[in-house]
């Protein structure tokens, strides 16, 4: 896109700065929501822990960590998303939710001890 394109995208200054302004707004409001669905999303580990336990399956599950990685490179591909970047973020969402099952089972195993 050049310079006369970018000009013909917006009618004055005003009308540009306007459309930032919403944009960093919605960008605020998304991160917003970004945040509370990491947080529900790591509220789930409690469940899935114990439902491991239960059926004495391990903890760490590299199948899904597998399909998580798959689905995640295909979404991303689908979206225009650079994959390498999505794949990341959602290595860190796993790694947030292992850390926090292995927080809990401490805390289970040290009020079994006590």
């Amino acid at each position: 896109m050049d310079e006369n394109e970018i000009e013909q995208l917006f009618e004055n200054k005003d009308d540009a700065c306007k459309t930032l302004m919403e944009s960093r707004k919605r960008i605020d409001e998304i991160d917003n929501d970004l945040v509370d669905l990491i947080y529900e999303r790591t509220l789930l580990a409690r469940d899935i822990l114990y439902s491991k336990l239960f059926l004495g399956m391990e903890i760490y599950d590299k199948s899904r960590e597998d399909t998580i990685h798959a689905k995640t490179v295909e979404m991303a591909i689908e979206k225009g998303i650079d994959p390498d970047i999505l794949s990341e973020i959602m290595n860190m969402l796993t790694i947030l939710n292992k850390n926090k099952q292995k927080e809990i089972l401490e805390e289970w195993l040290w009020e079994i001890l006590e």
